[in-house]
């Protein structure tokens, strides 16, 4: 959709827009482009774009949180926010999970649309909905839903602990992970650029880079000398609860845009594996087109968002349509 950066200038344009973009019914096995359509007295996605929208203008930060919550959630048992549900073991309280948030946003979607048609929206839906306004609202580019998800009834946290990717995990192990997923290797950039072109990262995520870079007791030799010293500046050797922009590009920290893959090609990539991804043989002829070919990473992450949306997904007669987000029915 050409003109979707120009959507957040009006509340009523961006809710025609949707509302005429999800009058389509292209589908992927039981997902489908348009699933609600029909099925509820008023536009489903409408009612989620006009509640991130005005969570948006207080938080730009938002879209970071969601598009992590995504990825989370779809990482362990596929799509079906298992993520969601409270309870002393479930993922929610995993250290790995410990920043997602944006659970109270989801909440609030919830409970409009119980009000509206319930028992009809599932949660594992309203994420990735949810997600994809948060995206065009940080000017990134439109990309098409499918719904059709169901809720799944189990979290574990271990499995969130266990199963969800470490900031040191080799290029090659990451790119089997997704493989197992059903993703591709370019699916993996994309998704691991769009994820890191906005939000932030605290200091305890890297300050091994800075200071004891496997055991050596030095820096990691990748890192930009310049991002180094900045780096040290906001993060001392003895730690703290400070961060740094996930994007090290001047003007770029809150879009979904290329910067990212501009900035770890000049050695400013936070996290190992943002920076392993630049030289490493598997990965870095895609890094390379999407820093310098104009639009290849605006017209592809969304699909490798869709394609997120599908692992694992419960649909049909599975699983259930919670009530409640954090609960089973």
């Amino acid at each position: 959709m050409a003109k979707a950066r120009a959507i957040s200038s009006s509340t009523t344009t961006l809710a025609i827009v949707l509302l005429c973009m999800t009058l389509v019914g292209q589908s992927y096995g039981q997902l489908k482009q348009g699933f609600y359509n029909g099925k509820c007295s008023t536009n489903v996605e409408s009612v989620i774009f006009e509640i991130v929208y005005k969570a948006f203008q207080n938080d730009r930060t938002l879209v970071a949180a969601l598009l992590r919550m995504q990825f989370h959630d779809c990482a362990i048992r596929g799509c079906d926010a298992s993520i969601l549900l409270d309870g002393s073991g479930s993922e929610k309280v995993a250290p790995s999970n410990g920043s997602v948030r944006g659970y109270e946003l989801i909440d609030a979607i919830k409970t409009r649309l119980e009000q509206l048609c319930p028992g009809l929206v599932s949660c594992a839906d309203i994420i990735a909905i949810a997600t994809r306004v948060a995206v065009v609202l940080a000017e990134g580019k439109w990309y098409e839903v499918e719904t059709g998800r169901r809720d799944g009834f189990t979290s574990s946290a271990s499995e969130a602990e266990n199963g969800l990717p470490k900031t040191n995990i080799p290029v090659w192990a990451a790119v089997r992970l997704f493989g197992s997923w059903g993703l591709s290797a370019d699916d993996f950039v994309l998704l691991l650029g769009g994820g890191h072109t906005v939000g932030v990262i605290h200091c305890s995520k890297f300050l091994d880079r800075l200071y004891n870079y496997q055991n050596t007791g030095k820096e990691d030799p990748s890192m930009n000398k310049n991002t180094l010293i900045a780096f040290r500046n906001t993060c001392p050797k003895s730690g703290s609860n400070n961060f740094v922009f996930a994007d090290q590009t001047p003007g770029s920290v809150l879009k979904v845009d290329n910067g990212y893959y501009k900035a770890i090609k000049q050695g400013q990539g936070v996290l190992e594996i943002d920076q392993r991804i630049e030289s490493d043989s598997i990965t870095r002829d895609t890094v390379n087109r999407l820093a310098y070919k104009e639009g290849d990473f605006d017209y592809q992450f969304g699909g490798a968002m869709v394609r997120l949306g599908r692992v694992g997904v419960l649909t049909g007669t599975q699983g259930q349509v919670r009530r409640n987000c954090r609960r089973n029915n």
